[in-house]
């Protein structure tokens, strides 16, 4: 395991700059140890929502956790509203960064994250594969 801390700026998608981050250092696997910073926008799916909602800042995130992986990311967000209530639920891509979110990852070099379809609860769930050693080297 190899850490990667990051400063996403104003105006960037939180979800599409972390998987950037990831495609950028080639890593197939990792997940987020820790996440805070503001949102001006943020989509959040609730528990057993078909869609996200559309939430206006300005909004802090208290926590951020997940797995992030070339094939797709399952991102959640503890949020405070401007009035300090807190809403979670899944972070959706259009979340985005009001003054700095700073998130640490923890990235798996000898690991990969897959998305594949499961029968038994009807969603693409994560599949842990570890990377064969045939393949290329993992990046450093």
């Amino acid at each position: 395991m190899r850490t990667l801390p990051l400063r996403l700026s104003p105006g960037q998608d939180l979800r599409r700059a972390l998987e950037a981050a990831l495609a950028t250092e080639g890593v197939r696997a990792a997940f987020v140890l820790s996440g805070v910073g503001s949102l001006d926008v943020a989509q959040l799916r609730l528990a057993g929502a078909e869609a996200p909602v559309a939430l206006q800042g300005p909004i802090e995130i208290l926590t951020l956790a997940g797995t992030l992986s070339d094939q797709g990311s399952h991102l959640h967000a503890a949020l405070s509203l401007a009035d300090g209530r807190v809403l979670g639920g899944h972070v959706a891509p259009g979340c985005m960064v009001r003054t700095t979110a700073e998130v640490l990852l923890a990235a798996l070099p000898e690991w990969e994250f897959r998305r594949m379809a499961d029968a038994a609860t009807g969603y693409r769930e994560l599949v842990i594969r570890r990377r064969d050693a045939a393949q290329e080297p993992p990046p450093r």
